[in-house]
């Protein structure tokens, strides 16, 4: 048996559930280390019980899981046996009475399907387990930040008069796929007042002018890992404004940075114990962390950051821990996570920059290596 798999079954026990139902894909490759499935249609679903643990899915792929999941007992939904079919069998045979789901990543038709075969459901998230990475998982993040790097530093050679957005967005794309990776999410691309919506969706919308922002925000996906970076340039010379807007935050970033470093500095005062054990006692509230950034941008004079100031990131680009003003999460060594602070005016431009941060036992040290001072690309 693996050994996240073993966490799941001490976890059901600590929660006094007979099994759990894994439907989400990231889940299912986080425990079995397989990523035939498909993100866009219900391919497959775990069962873990205490005493087994199957993989259900149809016979496309039950090849493939007998090769590769070794240590996964393979039922398949074919023959006119469904899901309900095979949830009664193994409720039956191991006694399960109380079921945990992934109610977020169900429809209503599943949630009933399941219900009729094990009707007493409860809510089961595997969030605080994935949020701590393993040297592994670490190494693969740091891997596609270095390939977000490199991907940024070719897209400025590309940024010309008469350049539109999605041309920019389709060349990043392409350097990183040319490179055996994938982008994470489809990238933004934002020209001047297009970077003061947060999300801003991709247009045709091309460089005409200078002195006005460009603003990317992109990833990389190696090995299933993935990686999120954003920096804001100027096309043209920045006015004051611009500018003020860029260090502010800047500043934000490096004082929410800052702060993580003055935690460790205190935990180092208590030899007798680990650095781990030293961050946990510290508890590293991630709403205080927010906090420091978002206070900062407001004591500048502009409104307070419209999203969260940080999210963890893995096999998905939004994972555990949040960063924001109502998160209960505590920061824990092993964490990934990204620092992204942002000010947006309306009708002339926003400033966002990100970088993923990885807390270790000497401190956090930040993933991506793309210098933060200001960039002005000439017209």
């Amino acid at each position: 048996m693996n050994i996240r798999v073993a966490h799941v079954k001490q976890l059901l026990k600590e929660s006094n559930l007979d099994a759990l139902l894994v439907s989400s894909v990231p889940n299912i490759f986080y425990l079995t280390n397989y990523h035939g499935f498909s993100y866009e249609e219900r391919e497959a679903y775990l069962l873990i019980c205490k005493n087994g643990q199957y993989i259900i899915t149809d016979p496309r792929y039950s090849e493939a899981v007998k090769k590769k999941v070794a240590d996964f007992q393979l039922m398949e939904i074919s023959g006119g046996k469904t899901l309900s079919d095979i949830l009664k069998e193994l409720a039956k045979k191991h006694q399960i009475k109380k079921l945990g789901i992934e109610e977020d990543n169900l429809t209503v038709a599943e949630y009933k399907l399941i219900s009729s075969a094990v009707n007493n459901l409860n809510h089961f998230t595997l969030s605080d387990l994935r949020a701590i990475k393993n040297p592994h998982e670490i190494k693969e993040i740091e891997k596609a930040c270095q390939l977000g790097d490199k991907a940024f530093k070719y897209i400025l050679t590309k940024v010309k008069p008469g350049v539109s957005e999605k041309e920019l967005a389709y060349q990043l794309e392409m350097f990183v796929r040319q490179h055996g990776a994938e982008p994470s999410f489809s990238s933004i691309v934002a020209f001047g007042k297009n970077s003061a919506v947060p999300h801003h969706t991709t247009s045709n919308q091309r460089l005409a002018t200078s002195n006005q922002f460009v603003l990317f925000d992109f990833g990389v996906k190696i090995n299933n890992y993935c990686s999120d970076m954003t920096r804001t340039v100027f096309f043209g010379s920045a006015s004051a404004e611009q500018k003020k807007m860029y260090e502010t935050v800047l500043q934000a970033q490096g004082l929410a940075i800052e702060k993580l470093n003055s935690f460790y500095s205190s935990s180092k005062q208590s030899a007798s114990r680990s650095a781990g054990s030293q961050l946990r006692s510290n508890n590293i509230e991630a709403c205080r962390i927010d906090s420091i950034a978002r206070s900062h941008v407001v004591s500048q004079g502009y409104p307070t950051i419209p999203h969260s100031l940080g999210h963890g990131i893995g096999l998905q680009v939004h994972e555990s821990p949040r960063l924001s003003p109502n998160s209960k999460d505590q920061l824990e060594s092993g964490m990934i996570f990204s620092i992204e602070p942002g000010i947006y005016k309306p009708g002339f431009g926003g400033v966002r920059i990100e970088d993923l941060v990885v807390l270790e036992e000497k401190g956090p040290r930040i993933l991506t290596k793309t210098p933060r001072q200001l960039i002005s690309l000439s017209s």
